[in-house]
């Protein structure tokens, strides 16, 4: 059985450090350049210098990402980033244009360079160039089945990685090369800006008919033709593993430290029962499908891996997400004995039921018995995001631990 690494995104450097607590093997993030997610917080270089120290503190690998599809005037700050990246050492760079991978075998000639799903890499020929180019890892397209990355596999070197996508969501357009946003608002996809048009209502116009906007419906409140399902993976890690992929990839550089955590955590545990025992697995199923489900999410598909999508896999009634819980903040070390500090995220009060999740696996409901700001004044609630505060919730919570509040009835 191949060695099988859990990949976390990362938009932040807080998001980092919960990824790395929560069971990640390693992390993916973008610095302040030549990544796709320029609305992402991403990392300036000194964030990225604190992050890799932690992560590899525990273990943790950390890459990063310069996957932007490069145009003539992007090259020079390129190669400029690399000679930057050359004192900050991640583990790997992950790219997807040819011209950008060609100036990091040149700045960077001993980093090991993953290519994007950007790159279309969709049959073992594509695999072998790459390799043949000095390419360690290539990341499958997403419009790729398990049998088909399974052959792959069978005609690739031995010690080529294959790393492909097992949860979050899924882009409308052929690996994830959109047009949309460029064409609707000026801000390129492919170079970073995506304003996920795919998730807007759309009509439909007669040509001979200008302004007569004639709604494609479902219901009454009009269609969302480009809006897919959230990928999910977590009922089919055996499948996964057997198809030969080295690397589980979690989407979401633009996701809070609940979902990061929430989805680090379940999978992590899934794959380490699966690789314990697979009846051990199987068994707790139903608490992985049950904790998968309380982070934000579009409702669920297995996109590709078991054939071609079909209507189930769209949601064409509205884009809004399923939120079954909501993140509150994370513990920090607290020098008030007896009290949790944190950073609120979302607003709560005094005498409200909450949750409290652990690394291990372990919730712990809790009352929350008092609030109180940085001046030790006590509050009712906590209505402003930001706010330091000090919370009294009757337990024990560790830094790192995460407060959260159901949303369920």
């Amino acid at each position: 059985m191949r060695k099988t690494e859990l990949l976390i995104p990362a938009g932040s450097l807080d998001v980092l450090k919960t990824a790395v607590i929560y069971g990640a093997d390693a992390v993916y993030l973008g610095g302040e350049a030549f990544g796709l997610r320029a609305k992402a917080k991403n990392f300036t270089n000194e964030e990225i210098k604190e992050g890799i120290a932690f992560a590899h503190e525990n273990g943790v690998k950390v890459y990063i990402t310069a996957n932007i599809l490069a145009h003539n005037e992007d090259l020079d700050g390129v190669k400029a980033y690399f000679e930057e990246l050359k004192e900050i050492r991640p583990d790997a760079l992950i790219i997807s244009d040819p011209g950008v991978f060609m100036i990091a075998k040149e700045v960077l000639p001993d980093m090991e360079l993953h290519i994007s799903t950007q790159a279309n890499n969709t049959n073992y020929g594509t695999y072998q160039f790459w390799y043949q180019q000095g390419a360690k890892r290539v990341v499958t397209a997403r419009e790729l089945s398990l049998a088909e990355i399974k052959e792959i596999r069978s005609r690739i070197p031995e010690d080529m990685e294959i790393e492909s996508f097992i949860h979050g969501a899924m882009c409308i357009s052929y690996s994830g090369r959109c047009l949309l946003s460029n064409y609707f608002t000026g801000r390129d996809a492919n170079q970073g800006a995506c304003t996920h048009p795919c998730r807007w209502k759309y009509s439909i116009v007669e040509e001979t008919r200008p302004g007569e906007y004639m709604p494609v419906y479902e219901n009454e409140r009009g269609t969302y033709i480009f809006n897919s399902k959230d990928l999910c993976m977590i009922e089919h890690i055996p499948e996964m593993i057997d198809a030969g992929i080295d690397s589980f990839k979690i989407e979401g550089r633009m996701k809070t430290a609940l979902y990061v955590a929430t989805v680090a955590r379940t999978y992590r545990k899934a794959i380490d029962d699966y690789q314990k025992d697979p009846a051990l697995y199987q068994a707790n199923m139903e608490w992985y499908k049950s904790e998968i489900g309380k982070c934000t999410y579009r409702e669920f598909t297995t996109g590709f891996y078991f054939g071609k999508p079909d209507s189930t896999t769209q949601i064409y009634d509205n884009n809004t997400y399923v939120k079954n819980y909501t993140y509150l903040g994370t513990a920090e070390a607290s020098e008030r004995e007896g009290f949790v500090k944190i950073e609120q995220k979302n607003k709560f009060s005094v005498g409200e039921e909450i949750e409290v999740m652990k690394p291990d696996g372990i919730n712990v409901p809790v009352t929350v018995r008092a609030i109180f700001d940085e001046d030790g004044n006590p509050q009712e609630s906590a209505p402003h995001p930001k706010q330091v505060l000090y919370v009294d919730l009757g337990a024990e919570v560790n830094p790192y631990d995460i407060l959260r509040r159901s949303e369920m009835e």
